[in-house]
């Protein structure tokens, strides 16, 4: 039977989990960045040189990277209704907690608190994207929930800067844990299997498997994978010795070099090296966040489009990409530019861009060997957490000269980078086999 057949009796349970995932999603980027708004005003109180702010930009992503690996390998065998909410909980206990330190030394630790925590987050996203949704919307599905981020930080860094503003920086990091407090209620309390979830009728499970989803695969991982709680080379092996896999994880951490230096850097280049006023820079800072929630969505459903027109895979999902990709080159023009208006459109082009870049996680989803989704997404996402560690350190030592423009050169040369692995290395759409 044709999968257009499911379309009219199935049940729209699957868009409930969407909602979740892209809730979640803003609330952990609110976490992972609510240092950079606060940066300016944390760094003048505390005194922080730009290189040592670098250092703490990288706190999240040293453990963040750390835990990809042991993260992937507890996807594969725990459930995301036990994982998730557990690990929301602490990053949102320790984000809290920020609003309270006295010094450089425990405001680091903390940081690498919540580094640990979501290294699972991305990773159990694609496994559930991959258990709820056919191939043909998965990413438009992956895209709502990254473009999250960008909604998160385009509409709420305005009024976090203004709650700055009036309570002071302590306040922003004790907001931002409280929401992920609550996330973590709801997804104890929401989140089941497919074949579980109050309201899924059997149109709906047919078409999931019809295309290409495997709504039973989060339980029948955990069964089957109940002995082997032990980590195993071999399998690690598996997803290192892939030139397809090996094009993914290069061309992750060169491409989110332009989206470390807006979580981290950007802020501070508003206001201290732009010298905008800092409620101004908050309003002006919003505007790339939102051009790159736009380019999430444009690109999730301009592929999943392009999927159901007859376009190839490897098309459908490489056209969007390497869009974005050749877009985000223009973040260097923002050095040699002086009206705010012009910095602004400039970034937020790039921004955009790199939002439409952002589906690679689709990427990871049709690549990887089925039994190997959780750890190929933990190695994808660890070579991505090292960027977020390289990249704000880099463009802390790069910038303390008092320019901007060797960092931005950094930015737009690794997204040539970047195409040139999704190109030559990536190759053809098709799963590894083991």
């Amino acid at each position: 039977m044709a999968i257009s057949t499911y379309y009219a009796s199935a049940s729209r349970t699957r868009y409930v989990i969407t909602a979740l995932l892209f809730i979640t999603g803003v609330i952990n980027y609110l976490d992972r960045t609510n240092l950079s708004i606060t940066a300016p005003s944390l760094s003048a109180e505390l005194k922080i040189d730009p290189v040592t702010m670098g250092w703490l930009f990288s706190a999240f992503g040293w453990t963040y990277t750390a835990m990809q690996i042991p993260g992937g390998w507890l996807a594969d065998r725990v459930h995301p209704r036990i994982v998730y909410p557990l690990t929301i909980l602490v990053w949102s206990v320790a984000t809290f907690s920020l609003g309270f330190v006295a010094g450089i030394v425990s405001l680091f630790i903390l940081r690498l608190a919540v580094g640990v925590f979501e290294a699972p987050s991305y990773i159990v996203n694609n496994r559930i994207v991959t258990t709820w949704f056919p191939e043909r919307e998965r990413a438009t599905t992956i895209g709502i929930y990254i473009s999250a981020q960008y909604v998160g930080l385009g509409f709420l860094t305005p009024v976090l800067v203004w709650i700055e503003a009036a309570y002071g920086w302590r306040s922003v990091f004790v907001l931002t844990g409280i929401l992920g407090l609550i996330a973590a209620i709801l997804w104890a309390t929401i989140y089941r299997d497919p074949s579980k979830f109050k309201g899924t009728n059997d149109a709906e499970l047919d078409l999931i498997r019809e295309g290409g989803g495997v709504p039973e695969l989060s339980s029948r991982l955990v069964r089957e994978q109940a002995g082997r709680k032990s980590f195993t080379w071999s399998d690690l092996v598996v997803v290192l010795s892939k030139k397809k896999l090996w094009g993914l994880y290069i061309g992750q951490f060169s491409y989110l070099a332009s989206a470390n230096f807006f979580l981290t850097w950007f802020p501070t280049y508003l206001v201290q090296y732009r010298h905008l006023d800092f409620i101004k820079a908050g309003f002006y800072g919003s505007v790339p966040f939102l051009a790159g929630f736009g380019g999430v969505l444009v690109s999730g459903f301009i592929s999943d489009a392009l999927l159901r027109a007859g376009y190839s895979l490897s098309a459908s999902r490489k056209i969007p990409v390497l869009t974005g990709i050749a877009l985000s080159v223009l973040i260097v023009g923002a050095q040699f530019v002086e009206s705010p208006g012009l910095i602004i459109m400039l970034l937020a082009i790039a921004f955009f861009g790199t939002g439409m870049a952002s589906i690679t996680w689709s990427y990871v989803s049709a690549l990887a060997p089925e039994r190997l989704i959780g750890l190929t997404g933990g190695v994808f996402n660890l070579f991505g957490g090292l960027s977020s560690i390289v990249i704000p350190i880099a463009i802390g030592y790069l910038v303390n000269g008092g320019s901007f423009a060797p960092g931005l050169a950094l930015c737009s040369g690794l997204a040539v980078v970047a195409a040139c692995c999704y190109i030559f290395l990536v190759g053809r759409m098709e799963r590894v086999e083991e």
